[in-house]
């Protein structure tokens, strides 16, 4: 593995994410990394495929950089910058790609690469952490923390999932989060997955009771 061009991405993604407080910041791309490295190891996957994959995994988010979503364009320039070839820059973009939650459209990657770069993504949506982000996404994007006559969307497609914007963190946690567990591709991630959607579940028990006690 090239380590050179490993700190390069790590150095490339930090200023990239400097002051993005959205949740998707360079501390989660680092977390996701450190667990997609975690299966790689268990999995016997490529780990520079990995590596570069998880590091730049957010850098065309199209969340945060709809201009360069498309053509992942952040990844592509620093790929070919630095001299990896053709071949492994498409193998490492179709992983990128694959990353993505779409409802019910959702991709399932054809790579064990690529499947321990989505469940490592995943697992950094669920637990303590998860939480955090959601809140810190929808305070990012002015959305309600919890509306009680507005219902989740379930099984939403690709388009639906892109197009609701009105809806409220604690929906998000049954719109999206708690179906990851059954989403995972590793066994790895499957089991830490299901820990850290019982925590969720726990917080969101105790969340709806507090709120409930108030008189809307």
């Amino acid at each position: 593995m090239n380590n050179e061009i490993i700190e390069k991405a790590k150095k490339y993604v930090e200023a990239l994410f400097e002051g993005e407080s959205s949740g998707h910041d360079f501390q989660h791309t680092y977390r996701v990394y450190k667990t997609a490295m975690e299966l790689a190891r268990i999995e016997d996957a490529d780990l520079e495929i990995v590596a570069l994959a998880s590091l730049l995994h957010d850098v065309d988010d199209r969340k945060v950089f709809p201009d360069t979503y498309k053509e992942k364009l952040h990844a592509r320039s620093f790929l070919k910058e630095n001299g990896v070839d053709e071949d492994e820059i498409e193998i490492i973009i179709k992983c990128i790609s694959d990353v993505e939650y779409l409802g019910v459209d959702s991709v399932k990657p054809s790579s064990i690469e690529g499947k321990c770069v989505q469940d490592a993504d995943r697992i950094d949506a669920l637990g303590a952490i998860g939480i955090a982000r959601a809140f810190a996404y929808g305070g990012a994007h002015h959305r309600k923390m919890y509306d009680k006559t507005v219902d989740p969307i379930m099984n939403m497609t690709a388009d639906e999932y892109k197009a609701n914007t009105d809806s409220t963190t604690i929906n998000h946690f049954y719109e999206k989060l708690f179906e990851l567990e059954y989403l995972m591709n590793t066994v790895s991630g499957r089991e830490e997955a299901h820990r850290r959607t019982r925590y969720m579940k726990d917080f969101l028990t105790e969340f709806l009771e507090e709120v409930e006690e108030v008189d809307f």
